[in-house]
């Protein structure tokens, strides 16, 4: 049985450009044991699908100890490395990061994302806000934790309308959340090859993509130069969509 800080240790050490972990997101102990048994190498939860799965809707909506003993009951039933979305740590100050990220980290998580759109808000947090929030998260965390900083740039707009200086902004961003204590960057809804290639390229810790409908394909992706490709909340609306389909059938007795 791998100890905590071996279990970090070897989710560090899978995130690697050109080879990247892909991290199919579970939301349940049903689901973590399927997507283990698949030969994953790590399990990943994702705030939608862990939320919707339990009635809410996405954004802090599901409470923190149910999100918590939901994670407990998935580390529980696996000896894989586990990391958790913690959206944005359900709060604004530093304090209340402090408090989630410790809760988060004591049920046996190697890591969190952790996101700067303003949760229940408008926009995202400035990036000297931010840089104090992921400070604080990391110093909870401590130095045996791998946590994600997301920027949500491109997620709250339009493929086609992503532009350079967005891009130079995510450097920015990625750039200062290293600095605080960020192990990767996060960065879902980015779409754009060249955009990919130019931020990995720039970005010196493993860079994260989500593998959404109208994102390349992961051999692209990889080629890119991402070391972590995540999946979010599309197993689950896939799982959901065939389960209405079957139970659709099988209601339908015919004449």
């Amino acid at each position: 049985m791998s100890t905590p800080a071996e279990k970090v240790e070897l989710f560090r050490s899978l995130h690697v450009a050109g080879t990247p972990i892909v991290l199919f997101n579970v939301w349940d102990t049903g689901s973590a044991k399927a997507v283990a048994a698949s030969g994953a190498q790590a399990l990943a939860t994702g705030s939608a699908p862990v939320a919707m799965a339990q009635g809410f809707t996405d954004g802090e909506n599901i409470p923190l100890s149910s999100a918590l003993l939901n994670i407990e009951r998935i580390i529980e039933a696996t000896e894989l490395p586990v990391t958790m979305d913690l959206e944005g740590g359900y709060g604004a100050d530093t304090a209340t990061i402090a408090d989630t990220v410790s809760q988060a980290m004591s049920r046996g998580i190697v890591g969190f994302n952790f996101e700067d759109q303003i949760v229940g808000g408008e926009g995202l947090y400035t990036i000297e806000k931010q840089v104090e929030r992921v400070a604080a998260a990391k110093t909870a965390a401590g130095a045996n934790s791998f946590v994600n900083a997301r920027t949500d740039i491109f997620l709250k707009a339009k493929p086609d309308t992503h532009t350079q200086t967005m891009l130079d902004d995510a450097i920015e961003r990625a750039q200062a959340y290293k600095d605080a204590g960020a192990d990767g960057f996060f960065a879902p809804g980015l779409a754009n090859e060249e955009f990919i290639k130019t931020l990995c390229a720039n970005v010196d810790i493993p860079v994260n993509i989500i593998a959404l409908p109208y994102v390349p394909p992961n051999h692209v992706l990889a080629k890119a130069g991402v070391a972590r490709i995540s999946y979010g909340p599309v197993p689950y609306l896939k799982m959901m969509k065939s389960l209405q389909t079957a139970a659709t059938e099988a209601l339908d007795i015919g004449a």
